[in-house]
């Protein structure tokens, strides 16, 4: 299981280094196989960290991806978190047992916006277990956009105390996106241990350099190829 602290020294910008922190994402509920493929074949060619797709591709990624070096991470409970808690569990094994070695799931909003840190603890840790069973990390979506800067805090707060790995900004399909002041006040819920990932409009190199500068030590981002030639991607992810 990859730690996340074992990811790139935040002063470390070169792009080889910048490529690292990358999770090339599609998760576009039309993406074809072609898609994916492609996909996989970029993430290799970049040294991508991973590439990010939707459970029904896990598969397909994982084969495309073997001795490349790059991870396959997935989605659960996307993009609403209104799954229950056993649907969640359910879909975190399934991709874990196709080869997922990353998972990206989504909170029970309504949770954190009703202050309710227990239930945010059960629907976290009961993910968490399953996909530490199978030597994955769990990353931890907390939806920024939809939170008061005191939901946030708690969010953040439940994911340490239920064993995730990573909190993470958004799913990029709830409106807003990732913010340097939202990575910074992660980072400082979370502490120095857990991973914190931006995403969601994250779309050129100084974007991405400024979230790396605010905390984060991973980008899930569809323009990762655009970051590291300094260039800026389109309107996605």
């Amino acid at each position: 299981m990859t730690s996340p602290l074992s990811e790139p020294n935040n002063a470390d910008t070169a792009a080889e280094s910048l490529a690292r922190y990358i999770d090339h994402t599609l998760l576009a509920p039309d993406a074809s196989r072609a898609d994916i493929l492609r996909l996989c074949a970029e993430a290799a060619e970049h040294h991508f960290k991973s590439v990010c797709v939707n459970p029904v591709w896990v598969e397909t990624a994982k084969k495309a991806l073997l001795g490349t070096g790059v991870l396959t991470c997935t989605v659960v409970g996307f993009p609403l978190g209104t799954h229950n808690t056993d649907v969640k569990v359910f879909e975190a094994r399934g991709a874990t047992m196709d080869g997922a070695e990353e998972v990206d799931m989504v909170i029970n909003i309504a949770a954190a916006r009703a202050l309710d840190k227990d239930a945010l603890v059960s629907d976290i840790s009961a993910v968490a277990e399953v996909v530490h069973a199978e030597e994955a990390l769990l990353k931890v979506i907390i939806e920024t956009s939809l939170l008061s800067d005191d939901e946030k805090v708690l969010a953040c707060q439940a994911a340490v105390e239920a064993g995730a790995d990573y909190v993470k900004t958004s799913t990029g399909f709830n409106g807003g996106g990732a913010t340097a002041q939202d990575v910074a006040l992660m980072r400082q819920s979370v502490g120095p241990e857990l991973g914190v990932k931006a995403s969601g409009g994250v779309r050129t190199k100084d974007k991405a350099l400024e979230m790396i500068a605010a905390g984060a030590t991973r980008i899930g981002t569809s323009s990762g190829i655009a970051i590291v030639s300094g260039g800026a991607g389109g309107s996605g992810y």
